[in-house]
């Protein structure tokens, strides 16, 4: 396949309330400074003022910045003639952009617009609505993985153990079905990245439990999904591919560094905090130790959530093991995370493929599936 094909990595510019990112995204979208830099500074001054609660900038957000650098230095790596576009949350600009370039593939990173998760979504059928060869999942996948009680009524209908949940509106009577038991965990029904999980959203009391589900819906204006909390292992899945989906080597989250008075979990301060101890004390570790048995089931379970929710080219799978070896899907991310030191990238690199082969293998994912159209 020619490399001289012309590649647009697409991404929305984060919204942030006090920390300016102008100054860090010329006009065309090229990066003038070190994102990473900028997420340890923000994150850094964000913790100082308060670890209590979720900072004003959605560090997830702004993340992307960073994975735009490494995907944009692997393809031009690999030969491609590759352009960034900031969307900018603005829509007309882009229809107009992509009318009068129109480049052979997108690269599509974009997560949110007008600060709003589940507009990735129609930004995904513009692409389709306009013919052009985009990365990742489409519009119905992306919508239906940030619908997380709708992706555990889908896992439990095909049989795929997922944990028993429940889910709080507004205006529900905050009352536990029979068979919920503490602990359990309270998250947003429709974010990803771990927005909205911190170390309180592990509640064992029916005061706790209010406590946490009103402040989903205060802070989010969602329903709360609450979930039976699994004291176990964490692992990944990283699948590659869509007409032939590759199930890359498991990996774990291992918990060992935290601090004995945390729970064992992924908050966002583990995931997007740069110097917090949630951060600190979590690492990735791949492949995971497992015997032969577990990895089969959960390879299987992973595989099947992928063709179920529509991913392809690329997604994650999470999973809890509990403490007896019974594996639980907790979420699947389509379009997740691809920086060079992410997860994705470090299940990829056990399997023996450098990053920028990883990189390279999502664009020849996206055009195997598009000339099959």
């Amino acid at each position: 396949m020619s490399k001289k094909l012309r590649i647009s990595i697409l991404f929305n510019e984060p919204v942030v309330s006090d920390v300016d990112i102008k100054n860090l995204i010329a006009e065309d979208g090229q990066l003038r400074r070190d994102p990473d830099a900028l997420l340890k500074k923000a994150a850094a001054e964000k913790h100082r003022k308060s670890s209590k609660s979720a900072p004003a900038l959605d560090l997830s957000e702004v993340g992307v910045l960073d994975e735009m650098d490494d995907i944009k230095k692997a393809l031009d790596s690999l030969g491609y003639r590759t352009t960034i576009v900031n969307v900018n949350s603005e829509i007309f600009r882009l229809i107009d952009y992509l009318r009068a370039d129109r480049p052979d593939v997108i690269f599509n990173l974009v997560e949110c617009v007008e600060n709003e998760s589940l507009m990735e979504m129609n930004v995904a059928a513009l692409y389709e609505l306009l013919k052009i060869p985009y990365t990742g999942a489409g519009p119905l996948a992306l919508g239906t993985a940030l619908n997380k009680p709708r992706v555990k009524e889908i896992l439990t209908y095909h049989g795929i153990r997922t944990p028993e949940y429940q889910v709080f509106r507004p205006e529900d009577r905050i009352v536990l079905k029979e068979g919920m038991t503490f602990p359990l965990i309270v998250k947003p029904s429709h974010e990803d990245g771990s927005v909205g999980i911190s170390d309180r959203s592990i509640v064992s009391s029916a005061a706790e439990l209010r406590r946490q589900v009103r402040a989903v819906h205060a802070e989010f204006q969602q329903p709360a999904l609450v979930e039976q909390y699994i004291e176990g292992r964490e692992l990944n899945v990283a699948i590659l591919g869509a007409v032939h989906p590759r199930v890359l080597p498991v990996s774990e989250i291992d918990f060992s560094g935290l601090p004995s008075d945390m729970h064992k979990i992924v908050s966002y301060e583990a995931k997007w905090m740069h110097g917090t101890a949630a951060y600190v004390g979590t690492r990735g570790v791949c492949p995971a130790k497992l015997t032969a048995r577990q990895e089969a089931e959960i390879r299987k379970s992973a595989l099947a959530a992928y063709h179920l929710i529509g991913c392809r080219d690329y997604a994650r799978v999470d999973f809890r093991l509990t403490t007896d070896g019974v594996p639980y899907v907790l979420e699947v991310n389509p379009n997740p995370d691809i920086s060079a030191t992410a997860g994705f990238a470090r299940s990829a690199r056990t399997s023996g493929l450098s990053y920028p082969e990883t990189v390279g293998a999502i664009v020849d994912s996206a055009l195997e599936r598009w000339n099959q159209q």
